[in-house]
């Protein structure tokens, strides 16, 4: 039950990247916008990086509390999801700076991996009864921001 809380954060992140965009707020990176697309996948890539690099810690430094919040027994998955996580998120702040082609080479990794993270965390929930907060929460965050930046890169510029 008190891990319950902590599968909000990541939901949370993309409801605020959404809100943040449609207030009209200018991410971190650009100067001035008045593209709503193009707001939108910058704050979507900013949350991004602020949650890959903390579930590359929450999987490497916290493995064992991480995975029991998942419903899951730790093992070496989670030193791998720790490694590009570190990766993903890294490389999220960067293209925040160096436009629209490091926007889309980033964004095909994160829709690829989040999207199909998604689908292990769906069949964990169909298929062993797997309710934890962190399998079943996480999964707006999965579907949220994957579908929501594929949709956002294959709009006409």
């Amino acid at each position: 039950m008190k891990y319950i809380a902590s599968g909000f954060i990541f939901p949370g992140l993309f409801f605020m990247a959404w809100w943040l965009t449609i207030s009209g707020s200018i991410p971190p990176g650009m100067v001035h916008t008045s593209l709503f697309e193009e707001r939108a996948i910058n704050w979507l890539l900013f949350f991004c990086g602020f949650a890959f690099i903390s579930a590359s810690v929450m999987h490497s430094l916290f493995a064992k509390k991480m995975a029991k919040t998942i419903g899951w027994v730790t093992n070496g998955f989670q030193y791998e999801i720790a490694a590009v996580s570190l990766g993903l998120g890294v490389s999220c702040f960067y293209a925040l700076y160096w436009g629209r082609s490091a926007q889309v080479t980033i964004s095909i990794s994160v829709v690829a991996f989040l999207f199909f993270s998604g689908i292990n965390h769906l069949k964990e929930v169909v298929i062993n009864k797997n309710f934890a907060p962190n399998n079943t929460l996480i999964l707006i965050w999965d579907f949220g921001v994957s579908i929501s930046l594929a949709v956002l890169l294959l709009l006409p510029t």
